[in-house]
């Protein structure tokens, strides 16, 4: 079979960088795993020429490295973290849109919407939403295109927030709407993993508009386009509302 590429996108330095998502000793099964289960193809933009059946059998593959990801994700475990001195500066802009179309926020009139499986739907403002407590990490941020770079994040646990607002977390998604109508749904797992955050500073600086303010929900335990920018909405659901990459193909679950 003849294979195409995105082009740019390294697939060895790409799996590389993926398996920093895990501690060493879990680095190898991680490496193996992707290799046998075909994620490569995926992760990497590859894609089969060879007709409507071949696709079928890609998105097969795909689905089952979704839930081979799922089963083998471990909501314990901690993507690695990082002192000042390793921090990326300038740390990259990435989109699907150039740096001057990131969308402009009006914090004076933000409101972020919460609805779904949820005791409060009340919105929140961004002064009600800096007085949570707040954590800094510094991850590395890792890109489905093959690069890497570490930064420092500080934002509210997502699992703290949904405490608050009284989501049923036994609902399995949690999805994100964002001001350019990017959308993203992750697995509630991950939603309550630790290092999951509501991030409202990059830096020690308010979020800047093209890291995404006013908030983006930071997830070192997933590739980059898992982690959406400038959020404005978040709701509990159990169905599978997908998302702006995944509609397109890309693996949904593409993280440990």
């Amino acid at each position: 079979m003849r294979r195409k590429r995105i082009p740019g996108v390294d697939p060895k330095l790409l799996i590389r960088d993926a398996a920093k998502l895990r501690p060493d000793f879990a680095r190898r099964s991680f490496l193996r795993g992707m290799a046998s289960l075909g994620t490569l193809t995926f992760l990497t933009g590859c894609d089969v020429v060879d007709g409507f059946s071949a696709e079928k059998v890609l998105r097969k593959m795909s689905e089952l490295n979704d839930g081979a990801q799922a089963w083998l994700f471990d909501p314990g475990q901690l993507a690695p973290e990082y002192p000042d001195s390793a921090i990326t500066r300038p740390f990259p802009f990435n989109a699907y849109y150039p740096e001057e179309d990131a969308p402009e926020v009006d914090a004076r009139d933000f409101k972020l919407e919460v609805g779904g499986l949820v005791d409060s739907k009340n919105s929140w403002t961004l002064d009600e939403l800096y007085a949570l407590p707040q954590e800094k990490q510094i991850t590395r941020h890792i890109c489905v295109e093959g690069w890497s770079a570490i930064g420092s994040w500080t934002g509210v646990r997502l699992s703290e927030f949904l405490r608050r607002v009284g989501a049923d977390t036994r609902a399995r998604y949690v999805w994100f709407q964002c001001a350019e109508g990017y959308s993203n749904t992750i697995d509630m797992a991950t939603a309550l993993h630790p290092q999951t955050q509501l991030s409202f500073r990059f830096d020690n600086e308010i979020l800047p508009r093209k890291y995404g303010f006013p908030m983006k929900c930071r997830m070192p335990t997933k590739l980059g386009f898992k982690n959406p920018k400038h959020v404005v909405a978040v709701h509990v659901t159990n169905s599978d509302l997908g998302g702006y990459w995944e509609n397109q193909g890309y693996n949904w679950h593409s993280g440990l």
